[in-house]
């Protein structure tokens, strides 16, 4: 029997993507594969669960909408998944999982007992990070056997190329995906200049690109 690595467990609404604003139960996985620029979980506690222990904390919220698998990266503990994921199927709870979008391999073992995928794509000028678009392509093919999406960071840095090399891959894939542009500095005026232009640009790829900003930072909520 496995044990997860688990940095917390909370009840909060949805802040990202075409869910905000549902309630959810948050379980937050510890650990990452990749180091992203601007990224704002940087984790410094972990305890270990059992199943049973996941299980009871979550259960003593009531009125959620899903069950959100967060990070981190959940993925890197695909075990311990495996053994969780079941036991809220049985339960009729949604889970909704939140992925930088790298493990294909892991998603496979997993995806059985997943409802929604919040699918994140990286890009290398975004993030400060390798070219990650062949793990993205792959990931993608495997993530639309459920309820699937897709969000890019834009930051300053973000190039124009990297984002093209985005949409034209979901094209190639899934046309009809909702694709959505989320600002790391939401009320940064030129950081809204560039998101526009971004948004304009998409259009000509995706018919369902959107610009959402990560809406718990604006109202100051978990």
């Amino acid at each position: 029997m496995y044990k997860g690595r688990i940095s917390e467990i909370f009840k909060s609404i949805q802040g990202e993507g075409p869910y905000f604003g549902i309630s959810q139960v948050f379980v937050r996985f510890y650990g990452c594969n990749l180091n992203c620029a601007y990224c704002d979980t940087r984790q410094v506690y972990f305890k270990e669960m059992s199943v049973e222990e996941v299980k009871k904390n979550i259960y003593t919220y009531q009125d959620y909408h899903s069950i959100s698998i967060t990070g981190g990266e959940p993925l890197l503990q695909v075990d311990f998944l495996r053994e969780l994921l079941p036991q809220f199927k049985y339960d009729n709870k949604l889970i909704y999982l939140e992925t930088n979008g790298v493990l294909y391999q892991n998603l496979k073992k997993i995806i059985p007992w997943v409802d929604i995928i919040a699918m994140d794509f990286k890009l290398p000028s975004s993030c400060g990070s390798q070219d990650l678009f062949i793990q993205h392509r792959y990931f993608l093919e495997e993530a639309l056997k459920r309820e699937t999406f897709i969000k890019v960071v834009i930051t300053p840095s973000t190039k124009e190329e990297d984002l093209v090399e985005a949409f034209s891959i979901v094209r190639s894939i899934s046309p009809e995906i909702i694709f959505v542009l989320q600002p790391e500095h939401p009320l940064e005026e030129a950081l809204k200049e560039r998101l526009g232009y971004f948004l304009d640009l998409g259009k000509d790829y995706l018919p369902n690109i959107r610009a959402i900003p990560q809406m718990h930072k604006i109202l100051g909520v978990r």
